[in-house]
């Protein structure tokens, strides 16, 4: 798996101070999606354990209160294979900092089972995911004034509570 970016100490992309992992590699192809480049594959660095290290260091101040994935879109089935281990590091070391994730997929279409983005990872990497942004991108519905998402038909959801409920819960 590659990845486009990381960044450190963010506050966009989820709640209080972040570090932000972008993967690379994306099927959706949003008009106006604000990283095209990261729709390749093979955009970026490789996710190497180095880089993992750097990530779960950059986790350990009090004031970061977790991570959040980004793409491209950690989704693809490549990039769940590749996240998934990673996942369970980050939880296993912080449990109690929190872990959001953006997908243009549909959690409750495309993330279930028989779903086109079900694979043998999905149903634990969503396990261990606190907040999924989910849906496309629809350019003629973004508006700046949304809260942690860039149109108005993606959903901030609740993922705990869609895994013990089924019922898509908004947290914003």
């Amino acid at each position: 798996m590659n990845y486009s970016a990381v960044k450190y100490c963010d506050i966009a992309n989820g709640t209080g101070v972040r570090t932000v992992l972008f993967v690379s590699g994306c099927r959706n192809g949003c008009k106006g999606c604000f990283q095209p480049e990261t729709w390749d594959f093979s955009y970026g660095e490789e996710f190497t354990q180095e880089v993992r290290e750097q990530i779960l260091d950059s986790l350990k101040p009090p004031y970061i209160q977790g991570l959040t994935l980004l793409g491209g879109d950690p989704f693809e089935p490549e990039n769940q294979e590749g996240l998934l281990s990673f996942l369970r590091q980050v939880k296993k070391a912080y449990p109690t900092k929190d872990i959001w994730a953006y997908t243009g997929y549909l959690l409750d279409r495309d993330l279930i089972p028989g779903g086109k983005r079900h694979t043998k990872d999905t149903d634990e990497m969503l396990s261990l995911i606190d907040v999924l942004v989910d849906g496309p991108f629809i350019e003629e519905e973004y508006s700046i004034l949304l809260k942690f998402k860039g149109s108005s038909n993606q959903r901030v959801i609740d993922c705990k509570h869609f895994l013990d409920t089924g019922e898509i819960l908004e947290r914003m």
